[in-house]
């Protein structure tokens, strides 16, 4: 009989009401992976997109060659900014149920992937982030005042309203105008350091985006252009298993790891684990010194998951097990650097529950600051006559005529 081909459909590993099976999920042991030199060739590198950068062991103790050596006082900072982005997106998340904002994306369980890369990058390094990352802006000092009030989208909201909410934007921080418009930060971070190279600048650029963005053919274009002009970037890829409701092999997960696909373009792939804090500093600091030096793009898989909803729109129990999170075997983020810092002796529970509160006591002055400027049910309001600033640098005659009739129309 001749054999018939048959389509093959990815299917995830468990769904509602099943136990949760991340068996799938290739994870060396902490410390087993070598550390090349930054000006590695990419094709002798090439094992480092299928083994998994692990720092952190399951005693929490910091082992191998990966290892940073980051002293006490940074892995405070580092644990302060992420339990800062948890809280407040929390507090948001809570905000949007009781109807004060519209819409809103929490990062649950990725928050080593901003702290960590950009504790790792120097302030001038120009960031493109997703609509996952804002640790970004939190690790860079942004005020929390001013991310709530985009995402209430009133008078101080840096987008005048029209972006949707976790859309930020930092000119002053190096951080590029977020986009709801999936993967198109890629080609610009790569066009961005382009420039920078041109302009003989020692700056990088670095991007996120999702492991279902990299079925966008713009992910393409960015590693072909980085790879011929050896662009000083970071390409970052947070595989967090689930692009909205559908599982990572419909990203084509299931035949390599996204790290791998930078390979192909010669451009070396690495894959590190994404909750890792420690290796998740060292791998970006690696490919920083990289391309710094001349050495050109890396490509970063960050293994991770994502604790929660894909957005406020999203029930993720209609096509996952609830309780998926509690049995991710990379653990939580958060949790792993805090029993790290224990195991050294510089943390404890005591302390930990105290920065806690502190945290949470900032987040709510916080909110009480930023609805003062106005709600979504409360003014004050934005003026109406922004709608015509920032699209235009010479403003077109007909809406020069539209600007003074609603002029006139307030009188």
């Amino acid at each position: 009989m001749t054999p018939k081909s048959r389509l093959h459909v990815p299917k995830a590993h468990a769904r509602p009401g099943e136990t949760p099976d991340f068996s799938y999920v290739q994870i060396s042991p902490a410390g087993a992976v070598a550390r090349p030199d930054i000006n590695a060739p990419a094709a002798d590198i090439a094992d480092l997109a299928n083994s998994m950068v692990r720092v952190l062991d399951e005693d929490h103790r910091a082992v191998g060659p990966w290892h940073p050596h980051l002293d006490a006082g940074e892995l405070q900072i580092g644990l302060r900014h992420m339990l800062l982005t948890r809280l407040y997106d929390n507090r948001m998340q809570r905000m949007q149920r009781q109807g004060k904002i519209s819409f809103y994306m929490r990062a649950y369980g990725e928050e080593a992937v901003s702290v960590a890369q950009c504790m790792a990058l120097r302030p001038s390094d120009m960031l493109f982030p997703a609509y996952r990352n804002q640790g970004l802006q939190i690790t860079r000092g942004r005020p929390l005042v001013v991310l709530m009030c985009q995402v209430l989208s009133n008078t101080r909201d840096m987008c005048k309203g029209r972006q949707l909410p976790v859309l930020y934007h930092w000119k002053e921080g190096n951080l590029f105008s977020q986009s709801g418009n999936l993967a198109t930060q890629f080609p610009q971070a790569v066009g961005w350091a382009m420039a920078a190279a041109i302009k003989g600048e020692d700056r990088l650029a670095a991007s996120w985006l999702g492991e279902g963005s990299t079925a966008e053919a713009d992910f393409h274009y960015a590693l072909l252009f980085a790879a011929v002009y050896q662009a000083p970037v970071i390409l970052n890829v947070t595989n967090n298993q689930w692009a909205i409701s559908t599982f990572q092999g419909f990203a084509g997960g299931e035949q390599r790891s996204f790290a791998a696909r930078g390979n192909g373009y010669g451009v070396p792939g690495i894959r590190v684990d994404g909750n890792d804090f420690l290796a998740t500093y060292a791998v970006t600091t690696w490919a920083a010194e990289r391309a710094r030096n001349g050495f050109g793009p890396t490509l970063i898989e960050l293994v991770t998951y994502r604790g929660g909803a894909h957005s406020t729109s999203d029930d993720p129990s209609r096509y996952r097990p609830k309780d998926d999170y509690e049995r991710w075997p990379l653990g939580d983020p958060i949790e792993r650097l805090k029993q790290h810092l224990i195991r050294l002796g510089e943390w404890t529970e005591e302390r930990h529950a105290q920065l806690a509160e502190e945290l949470e006591a900032h987040v709510t002055d916080s909110w009480k600051e930023a609805i003062t400027y106005g709600t979504m049910t409360d003014g004050p309001r934005l003026e109406s006559g922004t709608m015509f600033e920032d699209v235009f640098k010479d403003m077109p005659e007909h809406l020069k005529i539209q600007q003074a009739q609603l002029r006139a129309l307030r009188g």
